[in-house]
């Protein structure tokens, strides 16, 4: 049997300053000890929390949206923001009304099929009852009195053709010289068999689809085509190239207005100069330009280091709205741009420390991260309902509401701060709010400023979705080549027109352009869009 442990026999000094020296070491023991245990705790806390949060990422939703559990605590914060807008002598109704119509009011859905749109091209198939039915039980004739109409949605798999392009040729019935043949068009790939309409199908098929080229390969087989996932690719970059023009006065177009936003995302890139394989590379994205000419660009970069900021940026001048990256900070100082911070990254912060809290802590409701939350629920609800006002309107509603409620959350931070340590996941979102805290509040200076970088973070979606996919970029040039693509195609949804039918529209007629000005007509904000989107870009050389 093992002997258990005895605890250390100190015996007591008789000299009284023996004493208070044995006194004093026993008390800085007792400190540290104290200390430390204080140090595990916090790390214990630490780490549950991370744990806590790893399994609501890999288990639960990954939607930001209040979990049911929780519901009372955001009735909480409409019902504050209620009260806030009370001590200011206004009704939150003010607001609403400014909007012009409500902000929880949404359109009663109708129940039942949705009806097939009208636009679409309609075969009548006839049901006629037979002859011998067609009398009444005294014999008489029955004539017809009317009809019922049911229909139903059918679909015609993917046509493929070969456009021959025949060039007459002439020549002297006499002398048998002086021969002609007529000029042949312009294509986007010279010397390719690629038509503009295959091409728009493939990159569209790429880009905003999400599907890879090697399905692409295999789906053109099974309508016996074949054509290698290699050929593919190559067409792909040349299109890429192609567009390089357009995407030029994109970017001149975008730095001619005061406010632009960034983000960035990873993307691998397999054969790249001096970088392993494994190694990340980064696309960039710029959204930005006047609101009737919106430009969207794609930029793939090597490293996400601040002098391919400085790149993009180049000259500009203004509003620079972003997530918390510190890449942005030497720039914005260089070029005496403002910053704007992201409310949505604040957010998020104090969701995930929420989350990490487990259900029992989340609803007691007395936590630093649900009160943070609580607050900027609030900041969102004023967006809501002055979303659809003008600029200037939309800037003397957030000093008349917003204003005040950053007052009171500022407030808040300052006294929480010291509370909760530095390295919790609360703490992690109450010292981003502290840092970033001069950027947050400066969409209240403008109003056509917005409270977070959602829209960039929107528009990088499809590259995500796609990335998903195809996985990474075999080549610098078709890394490249690929943020050319999504910047046309983002830029021409923002327009409101069809991806599939405007590309078709470029790859015809951008290689017969002759000049700059014939260039800027194909801009995504000066072609017809509804001569686009009816079709008759589907056309290809008259065919």
């Amino acid at each position: 049997m093992k002997q258990g442990l005895k605890s250390p026999q100190t015996e007591i000094p008789s000299d009284p300053g023996a004493v208070q020296a044995l006194v004093a070491k026993m008390r800085e023991e007792h400190a540290a000890l104290a200390s430390d245990y204080r140090e595990l705790q916090e790390k214990y806390a630490r780490l549950l929390d991370q744990v806590r949060l790893f399994q609501h990422q890999r288990f639960g939703p990954r939607s930001e949206k209040c979990h049911p559990d929780q519901q009372d605590l955001f009735n909480e914060a409409e019902a504050v923001v209620e009260d806030v807008d009370a001590k200011t002598g206004e009704a939150a109704d003010d607001t609403q009304a400014a909007s012009g119509e409500t902000a929880d009011a949404a359109p009663a859905r109708k129940r039942g099929r949705k009806a097939l749109p009208p636009t679409l091209p309609r075969v009548d198939v006839i049901h006629e009852l037979p002859e011998a039915q067609r009398h009444c039980p005294e014999g008489h004739a029955l004539k017809v009195i009317g009809e019922e109409v049911s229909e139903q949605l059918d679909i015609i798999p993917a046509k493929i053709q070969v456009i021959r392009h025949i060039r007459k040729k002439y020549a002297c019935p006499c002398c048998e010289a002086h021969v002609k043949t007529a000029k042949a068009p312009q294509q986007p790939i010279p010397k390719s068999n690629a038509s503009p309409g295959l091409l728009a199908w493939i990159v569209t098929a790429k880009f905003q689809d999400a599907l890879p080229l090697y399905r692409q390969s295999g789906m053109l087989q099974r309508i016996g085509v074949d054509i290698a996932r290699g050929t593919l690719a190559t067409w792909v970059i040349r299109c890429g190239e192609l567009i390089l023009p357009l995407i030029n006065l994109m970017r001149d177009q975008l730095v001619l207005y005061d406010i632009q936003q960034m983000d960035e995302t990873t993307l691998q890139v397999l054969k790249e100069d001096g970088k392993k394989p494994q190694s990340k590379s980064y696309l960039w994205v710029q959204r930005g330009g006047p609101p009737d000419r919106h430009v969207l660009l794609f930029t793939c970069d090597s490293t996400r280091g601040q002098q391919v900021a400085e790149t993009l940026l180049g000259d500009y001048q203004g509003y620079l709205q972003a997530d918390g990256y510190a890449g942005y900070d030497p720039v914005c100082a260089k070029n005496g741009l403002i910053q704007v911070g992201c409310f949505a990254h604040a957010r998020r912060k104090f969701n995930e420390a929420l989350k990490a809290q487990g259900k029992k802590n989340a609803q007691t409701k007395a936590g630093k991260a649900s009160k943070g939350l609580i607050y900027i629920q609030k900041l969102y609800r004023i967006e809501k309902q002055i979303k659809d006002l003008e600029p200037e309107a939309r800037y003397r509603q957030r000093q008349q509401h917003a204003v005040p409620l950053l007052a009171e959350i500022r407030t808040w931070l300052d006294k929480s701060l010291p509370q909760v340590p530095p390295a919790s996941l609360t703490g992690k979102a109450l010292y981003y709010l502290d840092n970033q805290w001069h950027k947050l509040i400066r969409y209240c200076e403008d109003g056509r400023l917005e409270i977070d970088n959602n829209a960039t973070e929107r528009t990088i979606r499809p590259f995500v979705i796609g990335r998903n996919n195809w996985l990474f970029a075999d080549t610098v040039d078709g890394a490249k080549a690929s943020g050319n693509l999504y910047s046309l195609i983002e830029t021409a949804k923002a327009h409101g027109l069809e991806p599939h039918r405007y590309l078709c529209h470029i790859f015809k007629e951008l290689p017969r352009t002759q000049s700059l000005e014939e260039v800027e007509q194909l801009l995504p904000w000066h072609v017809d869009k509804e001569q686009i989107n009816s079709g008759w870009a589907k056309k290809v050389d008259g065919v």
